[in-house]
């Protein structure tokens, strides 16, 4: 058991209950490793510089993907458009072959694998990672970034995956 100032640390169903009420967008994390492109979808992509451009997202430790993108000399951030749900889920799933029909992709210009019909691209190199938890944190370096459609996002909430509405 951890120790908070309060006491004990929340149990992790009440913490994951009280996580899921927090909207959150998705991006897909893509790279080639060894000539294989591999992939996972992120809830926890996040800015955390502008100088230099840093993005940052997290990775659960016992990921199989983790080991192939850690290698990778560079990732790219596939900022999902909200049509995008069947891409995020497919990247999420165990056990398939996450690049076959339907995902269409292509090589970007540094040979990580590009999702097409996104947002928007962003080209990565790594720049730090540090252990937290049972997660790792990985931080990358902006190289490039690519804009396509300032769209709705896909965004995921309570365990489901959903569209953003702008009040009027």
């Amino acid at each position: 058991m951890t120790e908070t100032l309060s006491g004990p640390a929340v149990d992790a169903e009440h913490y994951r209950r009280a996580l899921a009420v927090h909207a959150a967008g998705v991006v897909v994390i893509t790279a080639q490793s060894g000539g294989i492109p591999v992939g996972l979808t992120a809830t926890s992509f996040s800015s955390v510089s502008l100088d230099p451009p840093l993005v940052s997202f997290y990775v659960d430790r016992g990921s199989t993907t983790w080991p192939w993108l850690r290698s990778a000399d560079h990732f790219a951030v596939n900022v999902l458009a909200s049509d995008q749900a069947e891409v995020a889920a497919r990247f999420a799933r165990k056990g398939v072959d996450r690049f076959a029909e339907p995902t269409r992709w292509r090589p970007g210009p540094l040979g990580a694998p590009l999702l097409q019909d996104v947002s928007a691209h962003l080209i990565c190199l790594p720049h730090e990672t540090a252990d937290v938890g049972d997660h790792v944190l990985v931080v990358g370096l902006v190289a490039e970034a690519h804009v396509y459609s300032a769209g709705r996002p896909l965004l995921y909430h309570q365990g489901r995956f959903g569209r953003f509405l702008a009040h009027s």
